[in-house]
């Protein structure tokens, strides 16, 4: 029950962490000036960004819960598996950032669901 709880941690902590950052990241607008103070100035209207420090440690929840599973699973089942973090990172744009998923795309996301399901069943 535990090992289903921490994918269950990886999966939506990860994607919850990587649509927060992207949101903020948004809201402070597209990097084009990559010289090292025009990079600060962007790495410091990041920092003041309230939901980019929530998608850090929603981030950081995602890395340690994956530490933890790691160490009672084989890296052959845990990497795969957690890879619906894809799913739900698709799913997530579409409904929290309003981006349109192509059809293509969600075929995609259909292959990789069906991988971590073989996965899933060739554990034993």
């Amino acid at each position: 029950m535990l090992k289903v709880a921490l994918f269950f941690i990886v999966v939506c902590s990860s994607t919850a962490g990587e649509l927060c950052i992207s949101r903020a990241m948004k809201s402070i607008g597209e990097v084009k000036d990559f010289r090292p103070m025009a990079l600060m100035r962007t790495v410091w209207r990041a920092v003041q960004v309230g939901i980019l420090w929530v998608g850090l440690a929603l981030m950081a929840a995602a890395f340690f819960s994956m530490l933890m599973l790691l160490s009672m699973e084989n890296v052959s089942f845990v990497v795969p598996a957690t890879a619906l973090s894809y799913a739900a990172g698709a799913y997530g744009s579409r409904v929290f950032l309003g981006e349109r998923v192509a059809h293509l795309r969600w075929a995609g996301v259909a292959l990789v669901c069906i991988g971590v399901a073989l996965v899933w069943q060739g554990k034993g």
